[in-house]
């Protein structure tokens, strides 16, 4: 092998030489290859996803992972951006540098670094709000040396289709965001129907989602959804102009603080009869997101129709039976009647605050 190597190293050798001579004013060039030892600096977040819950407290994990031939640096900067559906847009969260620390918009006051140790970044949020859900990016910059991280907070809740009085496909996207929002929602995102179209959840109307797009969820295949020889899924219109097409809607909402109840009357009530009943018990007239909650997340069940915020007319039923939902748990939709129709109880809620 050695004679055979010292044969080659001879013969380039020549050849450079016969090069020289046949082409005197050729210049040489020669490339060097530099091999790195790896980043220097790295960011870790040792889990990719965090469970918590409307008016709950979570930790986002973040690790500083610092070569020791680093020189101690005191402006190495922490940052947390909430990354939204637009990828070109970031909402900034918290920012540390040395001393100097800062919080942003509704963050601000709520979030702090959990620091248990010099290479912690891991961030805290406290009474979390449903508009907290997503993903995280945490930031470490340390001098020329730089890293990321990607934590996705993820909330208990449940997701509803939402119709408003006016009835099906009348919702621009605006319009969409608003009706969950005086639901004691939010618009829910892909991820959350896709979540509850797995948990079972079968609905042909098709409604907005947090990014722009408009999909349903179908489990059983039928021909007004989508035809009846198609596969089970998320049926997918993809992204409509948030300004000229309508829809239905997508919500979301996640555990309360307060109580829901129904409240025990001598009488019927008409809308504005059912109102001031609930505000003298010291309440008010609950949500269509309050009710939702109260029967996925704590069972609640109840078979009278009562008024709710929005007009309508509905009760949860957590418990299947003759007259009251016989096939299947649920909540039960009995429309948006007259509201001076004096036929029905109401359902309140009463805050914790």
């Amino acid at each position: 092998m050695i004679p055979v190597l010292i044969c080659a190293l001879i013969s380039l050798s020549v050849a450079e030489n016969d090069l020289d001579v046949l082409y005197p004013d050729l210049e040489h060039s020669r490339t060097i290859y530099v091999t790195e030892n790896g980043p220097r600096l790295s960011v870790v977040a040792e889990q990719p996803k965090v469970v918590s819950r409307r008016g709950g407290n979570a930790t986002l994990p973040c690790t500083i992972q610092r070569d020791q031939s680093l020189a101690p640096n005191r402006k190495m900067r922490i940052k947390w951006t909430k990354l939204t559906s637009d990828y070109l847009k970031e909402v900034d969260v918290f920012v540390v540098m040395d001393y100097h620390k800062r919080s942003y918009g509704r963050f601000h006051g709520r979030v702090h670094l959990q620091g248990s140790s010099a290479m912690d970044a891991s961030l805290v949020i406290t009474d979390i709000t449903l508009e907290d859900y997503g993903r995280y990016k945490c930031e470490v910059i340390d001098g020329l040396e730089d890293g990321t991280a990607v934590v996705s907070l993820d909330l208990e809740g449940i997701v509803f289709p939402y119709i408003p009085r006016l009835g099906r496909y009348n919702l621009n996207f605006y319009d969409a965001e608003r009706a969950c929002r005086d639901q004691d929602a939010i618009v829910a995102s892909f991820d959350q129907l896709y979540d509850a179209w797995r948990g079972g959840m079968d609905w042909c109307n098709a409604g907005w989602l947090a990014d722009g797009t408009v999909q349903y969820p179908i489990n059983t295949p039928r021909e007004p959804c989508g035809g009846k020889n198609t596969v089970p899924g998320v049926r997918n219109y993809g992204l409509r102009d948030k300004d000229k097409n309508h829809y239905d809607v997508f919500c979301f909402t996640s555990y309360h603080k307060g109580q829901f109840y129904y409240l025990i009357q001598p009488f019927k009530l008409t809308y504005d009869e059912a109102i001031r009943a609930c505000q003298k018990d010291g309440a008010q007239i609950a949500k269509v997101g309050q009710m939702y909650a109260a029967w996925k997340l704590l069972g609640y069940d109840r078979c009278d129709p009562g008024w709710l915020a929005d007009g309508s007319v509905r009760y949860p039923i957590s418990r299947p039976r003759r007259r009251c939902s016989p096939t299947e748990a649920a909540v039960r939709f009995s429309g948006f009647p007259d509201k001076k129709h004096k036929l029905y109880g109401v359902y309140c809620f009463k805050g914790d605050n």
